[in-house]
């Protein structure tokens, strides 16, 4: 069997029995897809809701579709919040976005390292990735994106029992691959810009708990440290 379009709208209301499509979606579902009155669809809500709905009206500006079943899915048993430095390159950032919904991270935070050379972040760009690769890959919860936030900050309020820090400075590094599976419970990484974290921001991860791993016997990119970090922390 084909699986329904997979279509995201934000907080429907649990009553709501007609819902109104944003524009966007309406033109996705008209003008794209071809979709006709009482054609068959999903909507989530990306906090765990799965609705089946067939659509009521086709106007391309505002499709309206009527609900016929709801289910809520339990989030995924693991919480993995990933730290991830900004990027010069905005897109590689997205890449990552992308990448790390597609495996179901529960929390990014991007970072504000001493050597992070961008700071402007546009969270209504970064949100609609996530959203986009939501639906890709048909999942009912979305990352939690937080704002922009200073190294210091995120390493003093990260209150997961297992903390890590992945960085490239020759130093003791346990394996991450090896540490992924000792734990269910949250965990956090952080992964640093392209120059790497200073040596001081590492001393200062490690007195609040953090422990030093490494990703592999290769230096990685930025994004790519971030994708292999979740895929050993959430495919296990």
């Amino acid at each position: 069997m084909t699986p329904l379009p997979f279509f995201y709208h934000e907080d429907p209301a649990p009553e709501q029995t007609i819902i109104e499509l944003d524009g966007d979606t309406s033109r996705h579902i008209t003008g794209v897809l071809r979709m006709t009155k009482g054609d068959a669809l999903h909507l989530t809500d990306g906090k765990g809701h799965l609705l089946t709905a067939e659509i009521a009206e086709e106007y391309k500006k505002k499709c309206s579709v009527r609900v016929t079943g709801t289910r809520f899915i339990d989030p995924p048993a693991r919480k993995v919040t990933i730290g991830l430095s900004l990027l010069k390159n905005k897109s590689r950032f997205e890449w990552f976005l992308e990448k790390a919904t597609e495996i179901g991270i529960t929390e990014i935070i991007p970072l504000l390292a001493e050597r992070t050379e961008r700071q402007h972040f546009r969270a209504d760009r970064m949100q609609s990735v996530l959203v986009s690769a939501l639906l890709q890959s048909q999942q009912v919860w979305l990352p939690v994106l937080r704002e922009p936030q200073a190294f210091d900050t995120v390493i003093r309020q990260s209150q997961q029992p297992q903390k890590f820090i992945a960085h490239c400075i020759e130093t003791d590094k346990k394996s991450l691959a090896e540490l992924a599976g000792n734990n269910n419970g949250p965990q956090v990484i952080l992964i640093g810009p392209e120059g790497d974290f200073t040596p001081g921001e590492i001393s200062e991860a490690l007195q609040q708990g953090f422990a030093p791993v490494t990703l592999g016997d290769t230096r990685l990119r930025t994004e790519t440290a971030g994708v292999v970090a979740a895929a050993l922390l959430m495919i296990r």
